[in-house]
């Protein structure tokens, strides 16, 4: 069987916090008591879902391996209270479901603004984890690009969308990302609720977007980075079409591999912003390679 082909996960709810649950997909089968085999615990963007790692959940299935992937509060379908979308919470979220499943240091990835998320779970709970692989973010620090917070909301503020046709948003992805696997632009379509019309709403609401936005222009994950101990994995993304952007992404990843205890950094080039969507056949790979060579050990 060809890696990704005929495996479907598992769907559970983990309880985090009073009265706040959240969904996980799993894929494979754990690994027993003793095991050097970890499980990958895989955590989406904003305003993103779980089901954008299914490509790379099911790559590390078919070899194997035990993924679980979470909608993290506010997003796809966990529960959405109007409080506890700040880094401290939503890594103790994370801690709570590690603890919940029994999983013993499982390597952590995340992508975008969780990729900032597991680099604050690395630094705030390290004895929890074998490493963080941070995809495209991690090295985000919204504050030096936007000095005041009114000018980045105005900018990152997400466009309306509830009430687009879902057919219309499908067409715009297909075309706008011709290169993904069929994978990528169901999990894209999942980061929204299907009515019953036709249309189509994001799950994550425009107040907890603006809410975990600000958490995030105040985050500044350079300043956790020397005290940082578990080994961590750097997967940036080169879109080959922004050279000063990429210019300062550089240098924001020369700076991590500086200040982090152990790192290594893998490029993809040219790559989407939503990279394990993309190419998750590779990240996978890489994943893999750092269990067996012995990087996340």
């Amino acid at each position: 069987m060809a890696l990704g082909q005929g495996l479907e996960p598992v769907e559970q709810r983990i309880p985090v916090a009073p009265g706040i649950s959240l969904r996980t997909l799993h894929w494979g089968t754990p690994p027993t008591a003793g095991s050097d085999r970890p499980t990958f615990v895989l955590v989406h963007g904003l305003a993103s879902n779980a089901r954008l790692w299914d490509g790379v959940a099911a790559e590390l299935a078919a070899a194997g391996q035990h993924a679980v992937s979470v909608d993290l509060r506010g997003h796809g379908h966990s529960d959405k209270p109007d409080h506890g979308y700040d880094f401290d919470t939503v890594t103790a979220d994370l801690v709570a479901l590690i603890d919940y499943l029994g999983l013993d240091r499982p390597v952590v990835a995340g992508q975008s603004w969780g990729g900032n998320v597991v680099i604050h779970l690395a630094w705030s709970a390290p004895e929890k984890l074998r490493g963080v692989c941070a995809v495209d973010g991690g090295i985000i620090e919204l504050g030096t690009h936007f000095p005041s917070w009114d000018r980045c909301a105005e900018q990152l503020k997400p466009p309306p969308i509830a009430g687009m046709r879902a057919s219309r948003m499908e067409s715009f992805m297909r075309s706008a990302h011709g290169s993904w696997p069929e994978s990528g632009i169901q999990g894209s379509m999942a980061n929204f609720e299907l009515r019953d019309d036709g249309t189509i709403a994001p799950w994550l609401t425009l107040d907890r977007h603006m809410k975990i936005l600000r958490s995030l222009w105040e985050h500044r994950p350079s300043s956790l980075f020397p005290e940082i101990v578990v080994p961590v994995m750097l997967a940036p993304a080169d879109t080959g079409t922004n050279p000063n952007w990429t210019a300062d992404k550089r240098r924001a990843i020369e700076t991590a591999e500086e200040l982090l205890e152990r790192s290594r950094t893998h490029w993809f080039a040219p790559a989407d912003h939503d990279l394990h969507a993309q190419f998750p056949d590779r990240l996978a790979r890489h994943l893999l390679d750092a269990v067996a060579d012995g990087f996340f050990a």
